[in-house]
């Protein structure tokens, strides 16, 4: 599987400086991890659940998470159990080869439904990537990640694991250092088995009694941001202890009444792209592609979601431009361990080689899953090959 291929070869190779390369459900986890992209969540209740996977394949999903815990009432879950595994049974019969599947993780309520789950689907956990583990600590999560290696020894195939950060222990002040040492401790135990970490920013808002607008960012939101950051600060380091953190979910794709002006400025769009950007705001996206881009700056990647029109945005944004490619090279390429400041091809800035390598090194993983745009191309011409309806 491969990011963008849903588009023609032709579209590839116009938008396209370095194209995004393949990788597999078998592919170390710093690759995976970085691909995730767009995560799309959908409810295991969904009758046609192993269509609708197909379908989001198509139009360029990589990752999906099926779930089994906030988006069903808890009186379907017996019956989420059964669609589930009926239907991944379907898809594994009639997609034989995983990689043609986005990556598939099942999000559980309990760690027995890992080893569960995975004993009724025999073979056809073989579409499985993983387990997505809620409401992550350190109490909560050594049985998961035990149930987890339990399965995968049943099975005997990889299943990975992405914990949610997402309960109160982590957001309130008195305990949120503590249970930050905690998971760290219990993720580090498990680090080849831990894909990426996922924030549930909604949970957070919640703990106060808090929604944020669709004008406003998780940034803007200040408990949150304060959060984010810690976790950033202790989970998501560029030294070799750190994990891929993951960006909150966007919950807004309806019109909703504005109280502030867009985003989204018309300076990048061209008059032919007009269109784009009005087709953007009226869907609420222009707050979206804020916060990918606040995300990104935050040192978080990739991005929760829960409607496919998110999905584009997210993966437009995640393309590595003409201009980062070419300084993240020209660092990689200077250091020899000696350091010094490189002015940048684009006569814009400087590169510094010793405290830029972790920014290069990052820069590099993701143009490598998401590729490289050609000079001429922007942010603006990547949504518009992968959003054609707007």
């Amino acid at each position: 599987m491969h990011h963008f291929g849903h588009l023609a070869p032709r579209v590839r190779g116009a938008l396209f400086h370095r194209e995004p390369a393949a990788f597999r459900t078998d592919s170390p986890l710093p690759v995976l991890a970085t691909a995730l992209g767009a995560t799309l969540y959908s409810p295991a209740t969904r009758p046609r659940l192993a269509d609708d996977v197909r379908k989001q394949a198509a139009r360029g999903v990589v990752s999906m998470v099926l779930c089994l815990e906030d988006a069903i009432d808890d009186a379907e879950v017996g019956v989420a159990e059964d669609n589930l595994v009926a239907q991944l049974t379907r898809l594994a019969a009639e997609v034989p080869d995983c990689d043609a599947l986005p990556l598939l993780f099942v999000r559980v309520r309990a760690p027995g439904q890992i080893t569960a789950l995975t004993r009724r689907l025999g073979p056809a956990v073989g579409v499985l990537t993983g387990f997505v583990l809620p409401k992550f600590t350190e109490e909560t999560g050594v049985p998961f990640l035990e149930s987890l290696t339990t399965a995968e020894e049943a099975c005997g195939r990889r299943l990975l694991a992405m914990p949610v950060l997402e309960s109160a222990a982590l957001l309130y002040a008195e305990s949120r250092e503590e249970t930050l040492r905690g998971i760290a401790r219990t993720v580090e135990k498990y680090r080849d088995r831990v894909l990426a970490l996922r924030l549930g920013v909604t949970d957070f808002c919640s703990a106060y009694g808090l929604r944020r607008a669709p004008d406003m960012t998780a940034y803007d939101v200040g408990i949150v941001a304060s959060v984010i950051a810690d976790v950033v600060n202790v989970l998501g380091r560029a030294d070799g202890t750190g994990f891929t953190v993951t960006g909150p979910v966007w919950e807004y794709f309806p019109r909703q009444e504005r109280m502030f002006k867009p985003q989204l400025r018309r300076t990048p769009f061209t008059p032919g792209a007009e269109r784009l950007r009005s087709a953007l705001i009226e869907h609420d996206l222009d707050g979206l592609l804020r916060e990918v881009e606040l995300d990104r700056a935050n040192g978080l990647l990739g991005k929760t979601c829960i409607h496919p029109a998110h999905v584009a945005p997210v993966h437009a944004l995640s393309v590595v431009s003409h201009e980062e490619f070419s300084d993240a090279a020209d660092i990689l390429r200077e250091d020899h361990g000696g350091g010094g400041v490189l002015r940048s091809a684009y006569t814009n800035k400087m590169n510094e080689v010793k405290p830029h390598r972790a920014w290069a090194e990052r820069t590099m993983r993701r143009a490598h899953v998401f590729g490289v745009a050609r000079e001429d191309v922007t942010f603006v011409e990547l949504l518009a090959a992968a959003v054609p309806a707007a």
